[in-house]
């Protein structure tokens, strides 16, 4: 098949899922066209079935903000037609159904060919800026006009649901993880730089903006510090982290804290952690909690939106509610203080990631493109 995959190219979920689909879709021979304004940061390999098309925007004193829109369906419309596509499959919703619509249109205008798109929900397209009155109409209108869509959880369908007047099935197809990348050994001499006199580690990664509540990290942390020797891993940046330093000091815990910034390489840092916290208001997976559980390591997370279908309680690790740091301190001390039940906590925590491998999800996508493709081209 030769399927173009329209995303954002930062460290956000949807822009990991998407260039890991990718490169799993040209790993198993198909051609894939990434379109978009950058190289995505998890584009870090070579495939002779991997293709980058930017997406460059004019400026012109007449805009005070660049039509990023208009230029994203006009690349669409030259890939699709200068490497003859089978389909498109965008990743969030805001601006990128909305653009594949304009693109699907033009084409079909031009050929007659009425090229498939498959458009995949991730999150904060729905629930956060999609509700937004000024883009809801437009969000609607380019979700019902997609050939498909898809969902990464269960939760995120049904917040779908009850937010817009979607009429055509949403297709629940799982985020996924590379099992076999995520399952590296610790290495020692790194973990001994993080807590050389054996302490243990917790770990949290993400955007550092207000929904992940970052001073409910470092609150637990600070509980789990006042209990036993402890250091703090935090993995990447955003508004949030400035108030995370200043509670750290407030609390005292500051220099058993490490701001890393953004890390591509999550799997070295992951493999020496020993717990790992996702306090989020809202997750509509928790794509970085279940990285976690591939490496081994056990999650302690809220029972907000989709994070449930993942982080099993008492099982993988535990769910408390949103800001309920009292419960999550208490499980991440309980753990941490028992050997036995942490080491047998990150059996569990990878088992049940294993059910997620990109092996078992990438198929269901494969099969769902198969659905729209034309026979020949796509044999």
């Amino acid at each position: 098949m030769r399927i173009g995959i329209v995303c954002y190219p930062t460290f956000g979920g949807s822009g990991v899922l998407a260039t890991e689909l990718g490169k799993a879709l040209a790993d198993k021979g198909h051609s894939v066209h990434f379109i978009t304004y950058q190289q995505p940061v998890r584009l870090n390999v070579f495939s002779a079935n991997i293709y980058y098309h930017e997406v460059r925007v004019p400026t012109y004193p007449l805009f005070d903000y660049p039509p990023y829109e208009v230029a994203l369906a006009s690349t669409m419309v030259d890939v699709i037609l200068n490497h003859d596509l089978d389909l498109l499959h965008v990743h969030y919703a805001i601006p990128h159904a909305s653009a594949a619509y304009m693109a699907k249109q033009i084409v079909f205008k031009k050929t007659g060919r009425n090229v498939p798109v498959i458009t995949t929900l991730h999150g904060t397209d729905i629930t956060l800026v999609g509700r937004d009155k000024t883009y809801e109409p437009v969000v609607t209108f380019s979700i019902n006009e997609s050939d498909a869509i898809t969902a990464v959880s269960k939760n995120l369908r049904e917040e779908t649901y009850h937010s817009f007047e979607i009429t055509k099935d949403i297709e629940v197809i799982y985020n996924f993880v590379d099992v076999n990348r995520f399952n590296k050994k610790a290495i020692d001499a790194f973990r001994k730089v993080i807590a050389p006199n054996g302490e243990k580690v917790l770990m949290h990664a993400s955007n550092f903006r207000k929904v992940k509540r970052i001073p409910d990290v470092v609150k637990v942390f600070a509980s789990v510090r006042s209990e036993m020797p402890a250091k703090l891993l935090m993995v990447g940046d955003g508004p949030e982290r400035p108030i995370a330093e200043e509670l750290g000091k407030q609390y005292g815990v500051f220099d058993d804290i490490r701001f890393v910034g953004k890390q591509e390489q999550m799997e070295e840092i992951l493999a020496i952690s020993d717990v790992f916290l996702l306090p989020s208001e809202y997750e509509s997976f928790g794509l970085s909690a279940l990285e976690a559980m591939a490496a081994s390591v056990p999650v302690i997370s809220t029972d907000a939106g989709g994070l449930i279908e993942i982080n099993i309680h008492g099982v993988t690790g535990y769910t408390a509610k949103v800001g309920d740091v009292a419960s999550m301190s208490e499980f991440a001390i309980g753990m941490l203080s028992n050997e036995e039940l942490l080491a047998k906590m990150k059996q569990q925590a990878f088992d049940h990631a294993q059910k997620f491998d990109i092996q078992n999800i990438v198929p269901q996508y494969e099969k769902l493109y198969s659905r729209f493709c034309r026979l020949e081209p796509c044999a």
